[in-house]
């Protein structure tokens, strides 16, 4: 059956069509004949979370059923797209499953003993390994490796960075050399120059950017994933440490502080901030509509924002949206999330290839 959606439907780079149609599970914009069925709501393009974790939680991975569990639930929420910014499971079979999201794996977070969360990670003993350790998940990955570039050094008792700058400058360029990007986690300022002299094509949080930091993000043209949801839990890490790690805590609640003055800034200076939950560690799933509203407490105009969940983020994982031939990935809302963002938590459907799963 043909369906025929009564819009608005926002298509590539944010065009607004009054109607669309889908008809073997793709998009077109010429009406096709035959029989059809009427489809009516504000249509978005399938949300894209950039930054979660399916596969994984406060733990470590997951067993394939709670992974299963946690890809429905970001469905549910209008998500059709997710980059796994590095999990220790295998989800690669999720590829077969029609009713969940298009996943873009990442492979593992490479990291080294202690200076991460435990059970995420390939520690490496020796820094020198990082460029292999690159290598190797590079080729278990969709075109993606992360790699966490600040933690907390518990013998300085702060965030300092994981890997020398050459070091890192010799990883990213194996991994382009292979074809495959490079995302990094950071929290700090002092781990900022090494990723950007190294090249890498994607950072995550980067709560510790100053302006001329800022600067060089917009030059390079890197995007920036903001986790405002992950940084939200700032002040309970910096709770948590105290009595122990009094100078760690101390910059977890000015970083927290700043949060939305530095995603304000990083807007302002021409960064592309796509949209990433986080979820999977202690973030719960399907919390893409309040990822996206903290991001216009920070400034970010709604338009934006869609934007960043919509065609802009799916450009940047090199999916197409809702394009002329493109598999029809959308979601339908009963008003238009554009005068009111909050109407993302109450999405009507969510069509995976032109099919309706979670019908809400």
């Amino acid at each position: 059956m043909i369906l025929h959606l009564t819009g608005p439907v926002y298509g590539a780079r944010g065009r607004r069509h009054e109607e669309a149609w889908v008809k073997d599970g793709r998009v077109t914009f010429t009406d096709p004949g035959g029989e059809q069925r009427k489809v009516s709501g504000v249509v978005l393009a399938g949300l894209a979370d950039v930054h979660c974790h399916i596969g994984l939680d406060a733990h470590g991975a997951v067993s394939a059923d709670a992974a299963r569990a946690q890809a429905v639930a970001d469905r549910n929420s209008g998500v059709t797209l997710a980059r796994d910014a590095g999990v220790p499971a295998d989800t690669a079979w999720m590829a077969n499953e029609p009713d969940l999201p298009l996943i873009i794996h990442s492979g593992r977070h490479l990291a080294r003993p202690k200076r991460y969360i435990r059970n995420y990670a390939h520690e490496l003993e020796d820094v020198n390994d990082l460029p292999a350790a690159v290598e190797a998940q590079a080729r278990r990955s969709d075109g993606w490796v992360k790699i966490v570039a600040d933690w907390i050094d518990r013998d300085i008792g702060d965030l300092t960075p994981l890997w020398p700058d050459h070091v890192l400058a010799q990883a990213v360029k194996r991994a382009h050399d292979l074809g495959v990007r490079v995302t990094a986690h950071t929290f700090s300022h002092e781990a900022l120059p090494g990723l950007l002299a190294a090249g890498v094509d994607g950072i995550e949080h980067a709560c510790g950017a100053d302006e001329a930091i800022a600067t060089e993000i917009a030059q390079r043209s890197i995007p920036v994933t903001p986790t405002l949801l992950q940084v939200d839990t700032f002040l309970d890490i910096a709770a948590q440490a105290d009595k122990k790690f009094p100078l760690f805590a101390k910059r977890m609640r000015r970083l927290h502080a700043q949060r939305y003055e530095t995603i304000d800034m990083l807007a302002q200076a021409g960064v592309f901030t796509p949209v990433g939950t986080d979820a999977g560690g202690v973030i719960d799933h399907g919390r893409i509509a309040d990822e996206m509203i903290e991001m216009t407490r920070a400034g970010l105009s709604a338009k934006d924002v869609i934007d960043a969940a919509t065609w802009r983020g799916r450009e940047f994982l090199k999916v197409p949206g809702l394009d002329e031939g493109a598999r029809a990935d959308f979601v339908i809302y009963d008003s238009d999330p554009h005068e009111d963002i909050a109407v993302l938590r109450r999405p009507r459907a969510v069509y995976l290839a032109g099919e309706s799963h979670g019908d809400f």
